[in-house]
């Protein structure tokens, strides 16, 4: 359907561009396959999905969408600024005007997709969350057909109806049991998966040039500054006398749900492939649903199992359409 890079969450999506720069090759199918890729894989996926759960937890405390964001780009900022400066240190210099490029990069692949997606949190479950997000890679592809006049094959249309049409039972199941609020939230989080399509779009020639690692960094910094500002912006400082809970949640999330995953990730690539990555990385949408039983309590009927089903079945055949 698309790349790898396009089957992660939106922000701040690291091991996703790491999988597009680290793997320019797939590995051989009759080759034996380290086990230990096939665990790193795992692990960023699983990592990654438990940022929603994270959130959630966050908002039992207390605390708001965009205190949340900013204590975990705070956490993650440091991260960022190294990644940036070991991945800069052969390349070339950035051309002119890749700044400005950069900086719209950050805003909406990682601020404001970062910004609507933990909005939307409030209102929906975690795995209508991850459900929602898993449709960035079926934008991708309609942006494609509508800006650039792509044509989409008949497994990639079987693969974008099999897609929404899984994310439809989802939400329908949670429309009945919470009304005009899982709609508000669903589409704030569709917004969140448009914007980071959006990014994804915009950011093909730049990404070949400035390189995935370099080019996710330098754009998350951006985007940290921004989810820094907002906060100062529109909340006072008063706003961070929260309970212990939320800065160990936020700790967590900038370092286990952002930073280690990105890491796996990349190791798992260099070991396996970025297809064999991208397909491990299915197991996100079961981990949040296991994570959500388990830590949230929340509901899960059989219409959110099928459109679970669906919708992996749906990014499975598109990702093998691009292999």
């Amino acid at each position: 359907m698309t790349d790898a890079r396009a089957g992660q969450e939106p922000a701040p999506a690291l091991a996703a561009a790491a999988v597009a720069e680290a793997s320019p090759a797939p590995v051989p199918a009759t080759s034996r396959l380290p086990g230990s890729g096939v665990l790193l894989a795992a692990v960023g996926a699983i990592a990654f999905s438990g940022k929603a759960i994270i959130v959630k937890l966050g908002y039992r405390h207390g605390a708001d969408a965009v205190t949340l964001l900013a204590l975990r780009m705070l956490v993650a900022l440091p991260w960022f600024l190294l990644l940036g400066a070991w991945a800069a240190r052969r390349a070339p210099p950035l051309r002119r005007g890749d700044a400005g490029r950069i900086a719209a990069l950050g805003f909406f692949g990682y601020y404001l997709a970062s910004f609507l997606d933990f909005a939307g949190l409030a209102h929906i479950t975690a795995t209508l969350e991850r459900l929602i997000l898993y449709l960035t890679p079926t934008l991708v592809v309609l942006i494609g057909m509508l800006a650039f006049k792509r044509r989409v094959g008949r497994r990639q249309a079987l693969a974008l109806g099999v897609s929404y049409a899984g994310v439809l039972l989802a939400f329908g199941h949670d429309l009945q049991l919470g009304g005009g609020n899982i709609a508000l939230g669903s589409a704030l989080v569709f917004a969140s998966a448009l914007s980071y399509a959006l990014y994804l779009v915009g950011s093909g020639e730049l990404v070949a040039r400035v390189g995935a690692v370099r080019l996710t960094a330098y754009a998350s910094t951006v985007a940290c500054g921004l989810c820094i500002g907002q906060f100062l912006l529109m909340r006072p400082l008063g706003a961070l006398s929260l309970p212990p809970e939320v800065y160990w949640l936020s700790l967590l999330n900038g370092t286990v749900c952002t930073v280690l995953p990105v890491l796996a990730v990349m190791m798992a690539v260099a070991r396996i492939g970025s297809g064999l990555a991208a397909q491990i990385g299915m197991i996100g949408p079961v981990s949040t649903i296991v994570l959500s039983l388990w830590l949230l309590g929340e509901p899960m009927g059989p219409w959110q199992i099928a459109g679970t089903v669906l919708v992996m079945a749906g990014v499975l055949v598109g990702s093998r359409q691009k292999a």
